[in-house]
């Protein structure tokens, strides 16, 4: 049940829980700025206007922050917690919120569409094709030997949540891979304590010559009771072209403390990138991996549209890093790149 608008507060919370229920026809019709966007703006601000992580992400949670008020208007900051397939994700809107008689009303902050002109793009780019032996072809007993890659580093850590296992896989074929890596920790005596693949934190597809850092957690571990680890890298053969390319623009290590890596990536291609996975590989001063991080970008990336990213660095981390690599696996409706 809905509380009276009688403050501020109530109701930037009322247009919070009708986002909540998806009640998008109630939630435009409270806003005090409705006049200046339709309907269907306003539920594409929230869900994206291109298929991407937001189109089927739920709203966990919200809080409702008050900043400043006066008689007649106020300033509102709303933080909406958003659960996807691949994590969460936080929105944040100042809203201004406006008295109209007993009642207060928002005004919605509306993030303008990027619309891309109409433009011709030329696409010159290396693509891989894998024909596969059919069921009627006579050409031995295997087909097309798996690509050869190569763990380059590996070491493990320990953290308060368990022990990690951080490191970098090299492609090192003339054919893409799809890739993947498993760690098993082996008690002293050579028993195994337990094994666990890479499955976020890593770019499965590798283009020749590619390298991706890769991070395996092991919960609840303790890296004293820990006396050896076999790690397993796999691969298997898989079409892939070296497009869309993803610029990474203004990319900057900030300091701690608050320590991230922020910047922006381009889509220099001439189709919509639904969702980007940023991977960020931190070094200290002598080459090793320290740690690996990564961001999803929750809308999609339209050609030649800047969209910022901001990764976090962990604070204890912060100061052991000299230097990171960026890189960024791309989803479009039709397949990974």
């Amino acid at each position: 049940m809905l509380r009276p608008s009688s403050t501020p507060q109530a109701a930037v919370e009322n247009l919070g829980d009708k986002i909540r229920l998806q009640a998008w026809g109630n939630a435009y019709a409270s806003l005090d700025n409705k006049a200046q966007f339709t309907e269907s703006d306003f539920e594409h601000d929230l869900t994206g206007y291109h298929l991407s992580l937001r189109t089927y992400a739920t709203l966990e949670s919200f809080e409702v922050r008050p900043l400043h008020a006066s008689n007649n208007e106020a300033e509102v900051q709303l933080r909406i917690h958003w659960s996807s397939v691949v994590g969460p994700f936080t929105d944040t809107r100042n809203l201004r919120v406006v008295r109209n008689g007993d009642r207060w009303n928002v005004d919605w902050p509306l993030v303008k569409r990027s619309v891309v002109p109409p433009q011709v793009i030329a696409v010159n780019y290396l693509r891989w094709d894998v024909i596969y032996r059919g069921s009627g072809d006579d050409w031995g007993v295997q087909d097309v030997e798996a690509p050869h890659v190569r763990i380059v580093d590996m070491h493990p850590v320990q953290r308060a949540e368990g022990v990690v296992v951080l490191g970098e896989l090299l492609n090192e074929d003339v054919v893409p891979a799809y890739v993947s890596v498993r760690a098993t920790l082996q008690s002293k005596n050579g028993s195994p304590i337990a094994s666990e693949g890479s499955f976020d934190r890593i770019s499965h597809i590798l283009l020749p010559k590619q390298v991706t850092p890769f991070l395996i957690n092991f919960p609840d571990a303790n890296l004293s009771d820990v006396g050896s680890i076999r790690m397993e890298p796999m691969s298997s053969l898989v079409s892939a072209s070296a497009d869309p390319v993803i610029e990474i623009e203004n990319q900057q290590l900030n300091p701690a403390p608050g320590a991230s890596v922020t910047g922006q990536l381009v889509n220099q291609s001439g189709q919509v990138v639904n969702i980007a996975h940023v991977l960020e590989t931190l070094y200290d001063k002598t080459g090793q991996v320290v740690w690996v991080a990564d961001q999803y970008t929750d809308r999609a990336l339209l050609p030649q549209t800047p969209v910022p990213f901001d990764i976090h660095i962990p604070e204890d981390l912060a100061r052991k890093v000299s230097s990171e690599r960026t890189i960024a696996s791309t989803y479009s409706v039709g397949g990974f790149q």
